[in-house]
């Protein structure tokens, strides 16, 4: 498309996201969820057997991203409005088909994400074996810290995962505690899909996961790259 290209409608808006130590930002092309990824969450959520079945990924669209610091309304369409703090990978080279080990090479870094959820819709679809949009893939659905560069923080293969709502902490786990790790989610993900720079993949979620309300802050954590800290505003009407 040449760069005097004119539309009908306007353009959407570029979604990027800050990065750490550096002034520009990166842009977010997609956001890939990697769902039933901690042994413990499965068992809370009373699903599937606790095997170690291939991943299964689902996606949010890059524009229910909320930056650092945001205040999120409490969506409609639930009762039941839930958090998950996940670690994000953040990718940076094109990658089809890659193996285990060559994974790495596609990652440019890492973040904090939380999936939020409207539960009773994400419980509803899967009584009726529909796909989970309605309860996963809604407006402001996908807060997300800033990005640290691959080597720059943490060790995405460990680390303690935690997140509290108003001051109490509510999940605590440890990055090595995934069913698939960094690297074989990566390599999974590329069999389905063409990954490119840009792309985002959130990890999945510890135990602990549990509804909030208008006002409750909630502040999540993993070793080595930040916090993430967001505010649950007054219900949409």
């Amino acid at each position: 498309m040449s760069p005097e290209a004119s539309f009908v409608v306007p353009a959407p808006e570029t979604v990027s996201l800050p990065v750490i130590g550096s002034a520009a930002r990166f842009p977010v092309r997609r956001v890939y969820c990697v769902g039933r990824n901690y042994l413990a969450h499965i068992r809370e959520m009373k699903e599937a057997e606790d095997e170690r079945d291939p991943p299964f990924f689902f996606q949010k669209p890059r524009d229910a991203i909320v930056e650092d610091g945001a205040t999120v309304p409490y969506p409609p369409d639930t009762d039941d409005f839930q958090y998950e703090i996940e670690l994000v990978v953040a990718v940076g080279a094109h990658a089809r088909d890659v193996s285990v080990g060559e994974a790495f090479g596609a990652i440019y870094g890492y973040g904090i994400g939380i999936d939020l959820t409207r539960r009773d819709r994400q419980r509803e679809c899967g009584g009726k074996r529909l796909p989970w949009e309605a309860g996963k893939s809604f407006d402001r659905s996908a807060p997300c810290g800033p990005i640290t560069p691959a080597g720059a923080g943490g060790d995405p293969m460990r680390g303690a995962i935690t997140l509290s709502v108003n001051g109490v902490e509510t999940q605590r786990g440890d990055l090595a505690q995934m069913i698939w790790n960094v690297p074989e989610i990566v390599s999974n993900l590329s069999r389905s899909y063409d990954l490119e720079p840009g792309d985002l993949i959130m990890t999945g979620t510890p135990a602990g996961v549990g509804p909030v309300r208008p006002g409750d802050c909630i502040v999540g954590a993993i070793d080595g790259f930040g916090t993430l800290t967001i505010t649950i505003g007054d219900r949409e009407k």
